[in-house]
């Protein structure tokens, strides 16, 4: 905590809550697909790729 970019007591629980979080939900994601977290980051990466693509194609037409 002590390199964290926040400095009031606030961001800094707010910072690490939502660290913690996103912890626990790809832990959860990781038991319920059966693989392993770093393929799941890397399907979940590829996936809002393929989103902003379609969207960045949307707005080119």
């Amino acid at each position: 905590m002590g390199k964290a970019p926040t400095k009031t007591l606030a961001t800094q629980a707010t910072h690490f809550f939502a660290a913690v979080l996103a912890y626990t939900k790809l832990e959860v994601l990781k038991l319920k697909c059966g693989i392993g977290h770093f393929r799941l980051k890397a399907q979940l990466y590829t996936v809002g790729l393929k989103a902003m693509y379609q969207q960045l194609g949307q707005l080119r037409a």
